[in-house]
């Protein structure tokens, strides 16, 4: 595995990476943080740019539906340059389908 790929873990996991010593974040360092200079470190962060400060007033928990498994013939082609591109290729075919569907909702601007 690539040293910066994503990795999932489970609470417990993570806890008993931690216990070990194996835990990356500088918890000491963000419990010694004010509250401004949390806030100026948020602020700072490129990830939460653009994003308004009430965004959890209209957030909603959505659970994901399953997927379901299809016969679909594809061109060769197409299935040979997704499936190079790597592990989760079939979730890339997911997501472009959906942003199709998406956009075929949402009216041209005009």
């Amino acid at each position: 595995m690539k040293e910066n790929a994503t990795r999932r873990y489970s609470a417990d996991e993570l806890r008993a990476r931690a216990a070990r010593g194996e835990s990356r974040t500088d918890a000491a360092r963000i419990e010694a943080m004010s509250e401004a200079e949390l806030e100026r470190s948020i602020a700072a962060d490129p990830d939460w740019q653009g994003v308004p400060e009430d965004w959890y007033l209209k957030a909603e928990a959505v659970m994901p539906r399953p997927k379901v498994a299809v016969s679909l013939r594809l061109d060769a082609d197409l299935v040979e340059e997704f499936r190079a591109s790597g592990r989760g290729w079939q979730t890339r075919i997911n997501a472009i389908l959906r942003a199709y569907s998406q956009a075929r909702k949402t009216p041209a601007a005009e």
